[in-house]
């Protein structure tokens, strides 16, 4: 069963664009989600931002660096990873991190121009890599 998920919310950094040994693509960003809501005990405006780790591979990963920076609202869906390791002193940490299927621009309050990408008759969708491949 996979975990669906989807975000709009603003990056919080540049995005990270590396290649692995098999030559696919590998992009790393955060997006933080604002969230407000009136109290009903204070009836006053409440706020809070959630941050969310993303990952994206292949012609995914290289658009998105070449389109996205920080601060820019973005639409992010995909499904949600648990990734676990071992730290240097030996307690275990893990993290929840979203792997992107789709990342748009949210249009709410911008515009933008689509340019298709030009790609060889034969390029497939790529699949994620483990995790301890990528970042």
């Amino acid at each position: 069963m996979t975990s669906t998920i989807t975000i709009t919310g603003n990056v919080t950094r540049d995005v990270e664009l590396k290649f692995l040994g098999s030559g696919n693509a590998a992009a790393k960003f955060s997006v933080a989600v604002n969230r407000r809501w009136m109290s009903k005990k204070t009836q006053e405006w409440e706020e809070s931002t959630s941050y969310f780790d993303v990952q994206a591979y292949g012609a995914l990963a290289e658009n998105v660096a070449n389109s996205v920076q920080r601060g820019t609202k973005v639409i992010v869906t995909g499904r949600i990873e648990q990734r676990s390791w071992d730290t240097e002193d030996g307690a275990k940490r893990s993290t929840f991190e979203i792997v992107a299927d789709e990342i748009g621009a949210a249009l709410s309050f911008a515009t933008a121009v689509v340019a298709k990408t030009q790609r060889p008759q034969t390029a497939q969708r790529q699949s994620a890599p483990a995790f301890e491949d990528a970042f």
